[in-house]
């Protein structure tokens, strides 16, 4: 039996997020599709995918496509990566003015090397002075909107250049509303485990309420973590990958209730068929179901499904295609129990992190100019 919590609701300034669930951004996975397939399955937070401040400010195309927004979605969240003060306050008075959104959070644990190089995600606390004029920018230009500004980061860029202590201190002081921190560091990109001590860590040396992110891949794991560490909720990432009911699994047992029962492959059939019949509302069939091929191995894992049909649901591309291959599915199948607790999507090895020349010369960089190193990467 799954151990159960009461868990109260998460606050974000006027915001009150209950259960303290929130969907990570994931570039390519979490668009309006996906975040409403999951809010259909339990209340809490969904941010969109990471767009790029300056790609806001300048109104790049492909920027502003990412903020479509499903109607199930009363609070309008997004996650900006920004290196420049200038242009993620920009951003943020674009955001909440003009698309109506309720909640901003900065990326500063991102580990991707088109990212670190530029100086950004989780390079960019190492700069204690940049990070705090960064926060400093979004929180004031949020401020008149009654928006909340939140952060998420890692532990650092390695074992040896540990920031995320003084990361939360930053945040605390410089008005943000909470932090997510991701208990590894950059070098460990996605690979061995998460380091739930350092949330704890986080936990007893701020005010503001700690998100806990890493290895919660079984509502149980997220019960764990708030006991192990104290955490004020969850970052939920590659744990909901093929299984949406993930939050429906967490609104129950943070209620203090039983844990549903797992899904059938019938049960997971009739969810991937929404998922991308959501999908082809939002980008039309053709692509809808191409951006849906990339989903099929998550949903399957595990299953008995059969190497050809496998091999042709991943490249169907339209919805008559994939309901006959569905339904050549022994939709009888109960979940398999081993696949419980295992990790999901990508992981990688320990990688050097890629970073600007001269980055570590000074740990402050107040005085830095980096507007340009957000110009490769406009639009998430």
């Amino acid at each position: 039996m799954t151990a159960t919590l009461s868990v109260p609701p998460l606050r974000l300034g006027p915001l009150q997020v209950g259960p303290p669930v929130v969907l990570a951004p994931m570039a390519g996975v979490t668009n309006a599709a996906f975040r409403q397939l999951c809010a259909e399955q339990g209340a809490g937070l969904y941010v969109c995918e990471m767009i790029t401040s300056r790609g806001v400010v300048e109104r790049d195309e492909k920027t502003l496509n990412m903020l479509v927004f499903a109607d199930v979605e009363a609070v309008r969240s997004v996650q900006l990566y920004g290196v420049d003060p200038y242009y993620v306050g920009e951003a943020v008075k674009v955001l909440a003015g003009d698309y109506g959104v309720a909640h901003v959070d900065l990326n500063f644990g991102c580990p991707v090397p088109k990212v670190t190089r530029k100086g950004g995600g989780a390079a960019l606390p190492y700069k204690r002075g940049l990070l705090d004029r960064i926060l400093r920018s979004a929180v004031s230009a949020a401020e008149p909107y009654g928006i909340p500004v939140t952060m998420k980061t890692r532990k650092g860029i390695d074992d040896h250049l540990l920031t995320f202590l003084d990361a939360g201190r930053i945040a605390e002081d410089a008005g943000c509303a909470a932090i997510a921190l991701h208990g590894r560091t950059a070098a460990q990109h996605y690979s061995g485990s998460a380091d739930w001590g350092s949330i704890a860590r986080l936990k007893e040396h701020v005010g503001i309420p700690v998100l806990g992110n890493g290895d919660i891949w079984e509502a149980a794991d997220a019960v764990r973590m708030l006991e192990q560490t104290g955490a004020d909720g969850v970052v939920i990432g590659r744990g909901c990958l093929g299984r949406p009911w993930l939050f429906r699994d967490l609104a129950a047992v943070f209620a203090g209730q039983a844990l549903p029962p797992l899904p059938t492959l019938g049960e997971v059939t009739a969810m991937m068929r929404r998922h991308a019949e959501l999908l082809a509302e939002l980008m039309g069939e053709e692509r809808g179901l191409r951006d849906m091929r990339k989903h099929m191995a998550w949903y399957l894992k595990g299953f008995v499904a059969g190497q050809q049909v496998r091999a042709s649901l991943g490249m169907v591309s339209t919805l008559a295609e994939l309901d006959a291959l569905l339904a050549e599915l022994d939709t009888d199948q109960p979940y398999p129990l081993a696949e419980l607790g295992t990790p999901r999507g990508r992981q990688g090895s320990p990688r050097a992190v890629a970073l600007p020349a001269g980055w570590l010369d000074d740990a402050d960089g107040a005085g830095d100019d980096l507007a340009d190193a957000e110009i490769g990467i406009s639009g998430g």
